[in-house]
């Protein structure tokens, strides 16, 4: 009879232990879901990037994989890697028409009418920067823009920017057959995009090298240079490629003019 009492406790205080086990999870399971509101809300909207990336990936298989590579790795001889490179420089790429490239050259060349649509350029961004990370476009850029220092902008323009696409953002070729593109009719976001990424021959402009609110005011000073109606170019503005163009062609047609006099001078003496 000792034995059987014994045996009855020992399973009671096990059936106890389990049951205060179970109590406890359910305490802290209600705790969880008390203090994590927002978990479900965080699931949707992550469930909602994946599927703008699976969009682009779609897109990605079907126009950039034999270029990039299965995972955006690049293809040697063909596209180089687009791991890092982020969303900013896949929308800047494809809104402008650059890509995809028709072929290989010197510089792959903007297009009036892109392949994809802008929305489809966002899904191409989300999965390249699903891939490997990198850099994005600032939601608020048109405001930064327009409240952003002109005069500082024309500053960090001469400096930065002046030597390649000119002092009147005409634009100008460069080595290779490269060129640097006019800034006449370019949004703000595609400047922007260009700065971050730099591509083609174009320098990175980190934020490390010029902050967000700096390059609004560089975009605010290209605006301002080329679309308000401006002539930086001089009194004929010969292209817009600035004020020493002018005066390289004002010296050449009057020393044409000089010559010609002289010619006529002695001809008639």
């Amino acid at each position: 009879m000792a034995a059987s009492a014994k045996r009855r406790r020992g399973w009671r205080k096990r059936l106890g232990a389990l049951a205060r086990f179970t109590g406890a999870l359910v305490i802290v399971g209600g705790l969880y879901s008390a203090f994590s509101p927002s978990l479900y809300a965080q699931e949707a909207e992550s469930n909602a990037i994946d599927s703008e990336a699976v969009k682009g990936q779609e897109l990605y298989d079907t126009s950039c994989i034999s270029c990039h590579g299965d995972n955006g790795e690049g293809v040697e001889g063909r596209g180089p890697s687009l791991i890092g490179v982020g969303s900013a420089a896949v929308e800047f790429q494809v809104n402008t028409g650059r890509m995809p490239m028709a072929a290989q050259g010197a510089q792959a060349p903007s297009t009036e009418y892109p392949v994809f649509t802008e929305e489809e350029a966002e899904w191409l961004g989300a999965y390249i920067e699903y891939l490997g990370g990198g850099a994005g476009t600032p939601d608020d850029l048109d405001a930064m823009v327009e409240e952003a220092d002109v005069a500082a902008g024309g500053e960090l323009y001469r400096v930065n920017c002046s030597s390649c696409h000119g002092y009147a953002g005409g634009g100008g070729a460069l080595s290779s057959g490269a060129h640097a593109p006019s800034l006449e009719g370019v949004s703000n976001e595609e400047i922007y995009q260009a700065m971050l990424t730099g591509p083609q021959n174009m320098p990175v402009f980190a934020d490390n090298e010029l902050t967000p609110e700096q390059k609004a005011e560089l975009i605010a000073y290209a605006q301002y240079l080329v679309n308000d109606d401006k002539d930086p170019g001089g009194v004929f503005t010969l292209g817009r490629f600035g004020p020493a163009t002018e005066g390289l062609a004002i010296f050449l047609v009057g020393m044409t003019a000089l010559l010609l006099t002289t010619l006529w001078i002695a001809g008639k003496s």
